[in-house]
């Protein structure tokens, strides 16, 4: 059975050159209601230079529905977690405005960091229980996305799950289909072990670079193409296979997409959609 078109979500580092308004119109023209938003757009702030006020009337007008602000980075650094709560803070004033369901928060990534395994660990459960409270005043629900990078400090879907209910805090997960390959994850433990019911979002993207998995970055992160080293559409399949019935949202990542017109954008997205629902 295809997947629904009210499953799928459009994250704007899909469009950093487009305004806000010309997202939402694009995304409208796909037959889709759901975006993310980010913290990392050109402009550097969530709504560019537009109040909340003119973000709802921007999404009332279009029919959207503001799913994410992506994202709380950062978040398991005990040595900065005074900022991190602050930042969480602004950040959950923010989508309590514009009406957004949830924060996604990242962990830490850095050669640099020299904690060990289970400090890593220690500190992320210690963020996740001084953080709940925050979410809980602000009615948005946190998301925790796991890296899959050599260097992050929170790699595996599963040890995230497990964090999750050490925190006693109800926190979902995000599956990211590149972090889910980087990550190298046992597939076997994580379809016997990962609870569908757990996982808020899965996000989308695609790699045709050749590279070694351990050499992929960011700028490698396309749409979906038939020819995905990710095996996005796989990932996808086993999930409802497995019984996931939540969001998959497109967040492709590389420079190329700065030069994508509006035409482009939408082709892409409907192409991907016709790709995971054939």
């Amino acid at each position: 059975m295809a997947i629904a078109l009210d499953r799928f979500c459009i994250n704007r580092k899909i469009a950093p050159n487009l305004t806000i308004e010309q997202f939402f119109q694009v995304v409208k023209k796909c037959g889709l209601n759901k975006v993310e938003l980010r913290n990392d757009m050109p402009s550097g702030k969530i709504t560019d230079d537009l109040s909340a006020e003119q973000v709802n009337a921007l999404a009332q007008k279009y029919g959207m529905e503001i799913i994410t602000i992506n994202a709380l980075g950062r978040f398991n650094l005990g040595a900065e977690r005074a900022q991190v709560l602050a930042n969480a803070e602004a950040m959950l004033k923010e989508a309590q405005a514009i009406h957004c369901q949830a924060l996604v928060l990242c962990p830490h990534c850095s050669a640099d960091d020299s904690r060990s395994d289970e400090q890593k660990q220690q500190e992320t459960l210690q963020a996740l229980s001084a953080l709940a409270p925050l979410f809980q005043q602000y009615g948005v629900t946190g998301l925790v996305e796991p890296l899959g990078f050599g260097i992050s400090s929170l790699r595996s879907s599963l040890l995230t799950q497990s964090l999750i209910h050490d925190a006693a805090a109800p926190y979902k997960l995000v599956v990211d289909t590149f972090h889910h390959h980087l990550d190298e994850v046992d597939q076997a433990a994580f379809d016997r072990q990962m609870a569908m019911e757990s996982i808020g979002l899965v996000h989308l993207s695609g790699v045709e670079d050749d590279r070694p998995a351990a050499n992929l970055t960011d700028e490698e992160r396309i749409m979906l193409t038939p020819t995905d080293r990710l095996k996005s559409k796989q990932q996808v399949d086993n999930l409802e296979r497995l019984g996931y019935r939540g969001l998959y949202s497109f967040e492709p990542f590389s420079s190329v997409l700065a030069s994508w017109s509006e035409a482009d954008i939408e082709r892409e997205i409907k192409q991907s959609i016709a790709l995971l629902q054939g």
